[in-house]
């Protein structure tokens, strides 16, 4: 029993010792920690959140804008692309991106309406003839007027990326004349603008996030909607749809950002590969949009029944005339400069 109490007393009293002297061993600085550790804590991840899926002219141009960053940086930069809203739908993401839950997000021109209207500019129908001056209004003035307005919202604006003009689907009859568009229920994203399109048409709008749009007119909650070609296909709308009129009347742009306050926190060799990468993935997604588009039209012509009907400039300037109100009420609203800047193309 003696000998048990002895040996109790020297086993607490050599920890109690380690406690008040630990060696130098046990000190944190002199932990070994293996370079690829050190360097996986050196790494800079940055999430890029989006809506639409990998096959859209937005999701290839993230995942190559990931690729770039990722190779060039040696791993020190690693982009993780999340698609297909699996992190936030399209309502939640501006929020997400100044929470900094997610680092990098591209949402359409329509979502940034509220911090500035002059982005619903481009929800308005037939403002541009193509996809060329729709670039040359975003690398002039009106371009550099609203990156302004994302900046004094302490956001960062990389880039517009292009996804092109949107058509009309239904799954009642054909879209023609304004008229046939009477009494139907229309989903739309949400934007002031669509929703007064849609009513001047007499048709029944209903806002709806992006990941819903299938599942809404597969229960038939919906009898059609508008979207660009690229985004019909790749969600298989067109599975669900009769008619598809090419309207080519609305134009769907996005605007890559991040947060001003995170970007700043970047190494300034880390925000110069950013915006390099950017350049070049914006200027490859510009040139293959349009492409994207043309071919994928040609796959639904292929793949389903859905009849298409290509707008002629007669039933064209019938649609025009019966959004007059809208013209007239948005030139009011956004700011001079750029209506000026509109009309002078």
């Amino acid at each position: 029993m003696r000998v048990f109490i002895i040996t109790a007393l020297f086993v607490s009293a050599f920890f109690i010792y380690i406690l008040l002297f630990p060696p130098s061993f046990l000190h944190s600085e002199h932990v070994y920690r293996d370079d690829e550790q050190q360097g996986l804590d050196e790494q800079i991840v940055i999430n890029f959140s989006h809506v639409v899926a990998e096959n859209t002219p937005k999701g290839l141009a993230a995942q190559k804008f990931a690729k770039i960053v990722n190779e060039r940086s040696n791993g020190k930069v690693k982009v993780e692309v999340f698609s297909n809203g699996v992190l936030y739908s399209d309502t939640e993401e501006v929020d997400a991106l100044r929470r900094n839950d997610v680092q990098m997000i591209a949402p359409s021109f329509s979502k940034l309406a509220d911090i500035n209207e002059d982005w619903l500019l481009f929800d308005l129908p037939f403002m541009f003839k193509d996809e060329g001056e729709v670039e040359t209004a975003l690398n002039g003035q009106i371009g550099k007027s609203l990156q302004a307005s994302l900046k004094k919202e302490n956001l960062k604006g990389l880039a517009f990326w292009n996804n092109g003009f949107k058509q009309m689907t239904s799954n009642q009859k054909k879209l023609a004349v304004p008229d046939d568009f009477k009494g139907q229920r229309f989903r739309i994203m949400p934007s002031e603008v669509i929703k007064k399109q849609f009513e001047l048409l007499e048709a029944k709008p209903t806002t709806a996030t992006f990941n819903r749009v299938y599942e809404s007119l597969e229960k038939q909650e919906f009898d059609g909607q508008e979207n660009t070609i690229s985004n019909i296909y790749s969600k298989r709308l067109y599975t669900l749809q009769q008619y598809m009129t090419i309207s080519n009347h609305g134009y769907l742009g996005y605007t890559v950002m991040m947060d001003e306050n995170y970007w700043n926190s970047l190494p300034s060799d880390v925000q110069l590969l950013l915006s390099n990468a950017m350049d070049e993935t914006t200027a490859w997604m510009w040139e293959h949009s349009k492409e994207m588009n043309d071919q994928q039209l040609e796959k639904i012509k292929r793949e389903s029944t859905i009849q298409v009907h290509y707008l002629t400039e007669q039933e064209k300037a019938r649609w025009k005339q019966r959004f007059t109100p809208l013209y007239t009420e948005f030139e009011k609203r956004l700011t001079k400069e750029i209506v000026e800047e509109t009309y002078k193309k």
